[in-house]
């Protein structure tokens, strides 16, 4: 009897080591790590943070990105709080956007006034890939679980309320974080977003880009979608076709459009740049997935910026989005800039930005441009 109950105690010793050898994994939102970071302004900490957040089929995966808060004691409901998402960096792990927290713009400026900024890197960037490059629901989750990693770290004193800021590919996730934030994390409260250059109808937005533009993204998109839904690439190139993608989109680019990568995007236009994925399967599916093409009524208020001269994303386009909008009962300001490029109309529409987010966390009640149109 007594080595009976030795066997039972020894079997139940294994099993009890073996469950702690594999914990569960931690929610979303969930703060892993955070480590002091170089460079907050005079006034204020900073901190590279890891955190846990969801793929595009909902499984967890971790995400990087920079926490920013004020010093001093926080007031009692909390700091407001502005999640900041990036534009193209690229798709390869290595290429984490936050180098240098000047990347981020009006950081002092928002910093001054009280508010806590987090900045998703998005997984797959900083973190093991692959990075899901314009997947609505994977960006979507890393902005709003970077919130909640924010709220999890005490010594920033993040509230629940935030407004999300987005420029190009962060745009686009600023988007999504609009149509997902009541599903996904109701806990929190987004008060507005502010989307810069947003890629809303993707098919449209290839259409009318001219062939180095449609070469770069159909480049990007295809590499980053065969690895994580799966598409063949066998389906728009043969085999030196998929390496010009691979070899296209293997670097880092602060500008895509910079001279070191002037040699890749002529190859790529040859090879991509009338390529049109949306008559193609899976491709069309996934666009039309990964596609926004109005903001409901009831959705947070939003703030529109388009260049005329933005290259990368189409101006007719963005201006459909806001009319698509507003005719489904969105409350929408269009702001318009005349001629700025599409790497720097987040900065110059900073100032103008950080206003308009000032005012929905005050309570004034949000612009709103859809009875005038787009001009």
């Amino acid at each position: 009897m007594k080595i009976a109950v030795l066997r039972s105690l020894l079997l139940y010793a294994v099993l009890t080591a073996s469950l702690h050898i594999a914990p569960a994994m931690a929610s979303p939102g969930a703060l892993l790590d955070a480590a002091p970071m170089q460079g907050a302004p005079p006034g204020a900490q900073a901190w590279r943070i890891r955190y846990e957040t969801t793929d595009v089929d909902g499984n967890p995966t971790p995400s990087s990105g920079v926490l920013i808060a004020p010093d001093g004691a926080s007031p009692a409901q909390g700091r407001d709080v502005v999640a900041w998402a990036h534009g193209t960096v690229g798709i390869e792990p290595a290429c984490t956007p936050i180098r240098s927290l000047e990347q981020i713009p009006a950081l002092t400026d928002m910093l001054a006034r009280g508010w806590v900024v987090v900045a998703t890197d998005y997984p797959g960037l900083g973190t093991a890939g692959p990075h899901a490059y314009l997947a609505g629901d994977a960006a979507a989750a890393a902005v709003l679980d970077s919130v909640r990693a924010a709220r999890a770290f005490a010594p920033a004193g993040a509230g629940h309320r935030f407004v999300a800021w987005g420029h190009s590919q962060g745009g686009h996730a600023g988007l999504f974080t609009a149509q997902r934030v009541r599903s996904y994390a109701p806990e929190l409260q987004l008060l507005g977003v502010a989307a810069v250059s947003p890629p809303t109808d993707l098919a449209q937005n290839m259409q009318h880009a001219d062939t180095t533009v449609r070469g770069l993204l159909t480049a990007f998109t295809a590499r980053s979608w065969s690895k994580v839904y799966g598409a063949d690439l066998s389906t728009i190139g043969n085999r030196t076709t998929q390496g010009v993608i691979e070899r296209a989109t293997a670097g880092c680019e602060g500008d895509p459009f910079a001279a070191a990568a002037l040699v890749r995007l002529l190859r790529l236009r040859a090879r991509l740049g009338k390529l049109d994925l949306a008559g193609r399967a899976p491709w069309d599916g996934l666009m039309a997935r990964n596609s926004i093409t109005a903001l409901a009524a009831g959705s947070a208020p939003l703030l529109l910026v388009q260049s005329d001269g933005d290259g990368l994303v189409a101006t007719p386009v963005t201006q459909a989005f806001f009319m698509h909008s507003c005719q489904a009962g969105a409350i929408a300001r269009y702001l318009r800039l005349p001629d700025t490029g599409h790497a720097s109309t987040a900065i110059a529409a900073a100032d103008a930005t950080v206003a308009w987010i000032a005012d929905r966390f005050a309570g004034q009640a949000a612009p709103n441009d859809c009875d005038v149109g787009a001009g």
